[in-house]
């Protein structure tokens, strides 16, 4: 019932872990940021990176079978908590209506380009019988 899910990154096999896991009906995104995996850039505005971000994990979701409206729990990492407010726009057009429970930390990043890092947690509605 467990099953591992890979974007490619070669940090995903140096390291030894996975963009997302899914097990049964929960998907747990792993900490995310903002390259654009395609072009292999990554934006100098904390927006853009936020952005980015979110489509990332939004690849992964679907991967999953899974959307954002299903996203319970979403936790953000930023270098510099003043950046924060300028990501919130951002933030609230993918989680605006959903609404899940979430937390904001203030610690580096493993690159220093990176100004954002977010993980997802969702867990998937079953059908109904």
């Amino acid at each position: 019932m467990r099953r591992l899910i890979s974007s490619g990154s070669q940090f995903e096999t140096e390291i030894g872990y996975s963009r997302a896991v899914v097990d049964e009906e929960w998907v747990f995104v792993s900490g995310t940021t903002g390259f654009d995996y395609a072009a292999k850039t990554i934006s100098e505005d904390v927006a853009e990176q936020t952005e980015q971000t979110l489509k990332n994990i939004g690849w992964a979701l679907e991967e999953a079978g899974a959307s954002f409206a299903e996203v319970v729990r979403a936790n953000y990492v930023l270098p510099n908590g003043d950046d924060f407010p300028a990501c919130w726009p951002v933030l609230r057009k993918y989680f605006g209506d959903v609404r899940p429970a979430s937390m904001m930390i203030v610690a580096g990043l493993a690159d220093p380009r990176m100004k954002i890092e977010i993980e997802v947690t969702a867990r998937k509605r079953r059908a109904k019988a």
